[in-house]
């Protein structure tokens, strides 16, 4: 187990999740993983969430500590000895500070990026609405409204399998993946009523998202969240 790299709250999580060809995420796929499945089903997210409270080794940085973040992700698996390890693996990161991409892209290797960013949360005693925006040529954003009270997520369900992987795996090369720990508590979901998702896969993503321009999601979540931790990574 890795040392404590960093301590965080992750919190409101909209989670837009597409079934894709697995064909279309081979090339990002970190050496010694395979992709993951949920009822044969393979799955690009698009997540956005708030970072509260962190701190880097248990330091809190000026002006780094609350945060929005957007990012594409998928699903992989790792065979370590006997035990299998689900993870993530990120297609891109969007945060709005250059340090946490200079840092995150440096120590991890990972794909973040740096652009102008938006948030917005409002909550009544019924509904919870939650708004990311970020911008690139022009304003994308992904709204949620849901209901004010979160449900615990069932045992075996799409939202279990979205929220409970717990690795990170970035690809280095051909032949070497990092490999890096995440911890939290399990999550509950609000239950969401509307949704929109307003942005330009291909400009933000690449030209093989831009399908996902003109796609509706197959389900959206909402995740309150919890505090986190992430662990130093290692070379596998």
């Amino acid at each position: 187990m890795g040392s404590v790299f960093l301590t965080a709250e992750w919190r409101k999580l909209a989670m837009a999740n597409y079934v894709v060809d697995p064909g279309l995420l081979r090339r990002y796929l970190p050496a010694k993983t395979e992709l993951d499945f949920w009822s044969n089903r393979c799955y690009v997210s698009l997540v956005g969430f708030m970072f509260l409270n962190t701190r880097l080794k248990g330091v809190a940085v000026p002006f780094h500590t609350h945060f929005p973040e957007v990012n594409l992700r998928f699903y992989v698996r790792y065979k370590d000895g006997s035990e299998w390890k689900r993870g993530v693996v990120f297609i891109k990161e969007i945060v709005p500070r250059p340090a946490l991409t200079f840092v995150a892209n440096m120590l991890y290797n990972e794909s973040y990026q740096t652009l102008p960013m938006r948030d917005d949360m409002t909550m009544t005693a019924e509904k919870l609405n939650v708004s990311y925006g970020w911008k690139k040529g022009r304003w994308h954003t992904f709204e949620v409204s849901a209901g004010a009270s979160p449900e615990e997520i069932k045992v075996g369900s799409e939202e279990e399998f979205i929220t409970e992987h717990f690795w990170g795996y970035t690809k280095l090369n051909h032949t070497h993946t990092s490999e890096y720990q995440v911890e939290h508590l399990r999550w509950s979901v609000y239950p969401v009523g509307k949704y929109k998702v307003d942005v330009d896969f291909g400009v933000v993503y690449g030209t093989e998202f831009d399908f996902l321009r003109t796609r509706d999601p197959d389900s959206v979540f909402l995740a309150e969240g919890s505090a986190i931790i992430v662990r130093s990574g290692r070379k596998i």
